[in-house]
């Protein structure tokens, strides 16, 4: 059945293909694994499982307990029963690939971040500065409890050029509920809870890495990426000319080739 209780959530898992490789692929925040599918498609051969993160797409709600991006971990673990593959994860999905990977490298035939939203490897940045002084009226939106106003921030930023006047009603609503994920993943991406950028963390990390991102996304991006470019060991990295932030979904035959 595609619905599974893992760690206590109902989470929807959708596998595509057979036989090697096998991939793991994590969407972003506010969305679902349909988004990711057309990616999944065009990657070759291979068996590749995706799912609606707790409280996206067909998966049941989140439970509010805990760290979120360590629940998001220790689902993609059950989904990979002690077994290798190629993790594939996009924006929030990025950094709980990312966190996976240093926390069981045994299971990471090659990990892919697609535009990571790790913020914290940015800090001290002239481009994390920028990205908390745009991000400021999303905070205070959700303070003052306008959960729209919020969702309507965010999408401006993170999406595509007039994608909130695009959603119908429907999915308007869904997103302002769903918007207090983006707050709930805040100690890992923001405060690295997990001490992931800790003196010879990344250094550690033995699987090769793609850092692919679009070169039109938000600046603290390419800071991002920078600081990751530098510390990890084995790492290639790629720019989708014309691309922002969704690019694994608006440049899906260039990401296909990049990887």
């Amino acid at each position: 059945m595609p619905l599974r209780r893992i760690a206590g959530h109902d989470i929807w898992v959708s596998e595509i293909g057979d036989g090697p490789p096998r991939r793991l692929m994590v969407h972003c925040s506010l969305a679902s694994h349909a988004t990711l599918l057309p990616l999944a498609r065009r990657l070759g051969p291979g068996r590749t499982t995706l799912f609606d993160l707790p409280g996206h797409g067909r998966s049941g709600p989140w439970n509010g307990q805990g760290d979120y991006q360590a629940l998001v971990v220790e689902i993609c673990e059950a989904l990979l029963d002690g077994r290798p593959a190629e993790i594939i994860g996009h924006s929030f999905g990025a950094t709980a690939a990312l966190h996976l990977a240093l926390k069981c490298p045994a299971l990471i035939d090659r990990l892919v971040l697609i535009d990571p939203v790790f913020f914290a490897a940015a800090r001290g940045t002239a481009e994390h500065a920028l990205h908390a002084r745009r991000f400021a009226p999303f905070v205070a939106a959700m303070e003052a409890g306008e959960r729209a106003r919020a969702a309507q921030i965010f999408l401006a930023l993170w999406g595509e050029p007039g994608a909130w006047a695009a959603l119908g009603a429907g999915q308007r609503q869904a997103m302002v509920d769903r918007i207090a994920l983006i707050p709930a993943a805040d100690p890992a991406m923001n405060g690295d809870c997990h001490g992931q950028l800790a003196p010879g963390r990344l250094e550690g990390l033995r699987a090769p890495v793609v850092l692919l991102e679009g070169v039109k996304t938000e600046p603290v991006v390419h800071a991002i990426n920078d600081t990751l470019e530098r510390r990890l060991p084995v790492v290639r990295r790629a720019r989708i000319a014309g691309a922002g932030h969704m690019v694994p979904v608006t440049h899906v035959e260039a990401v296909a080739a990049a990887l």
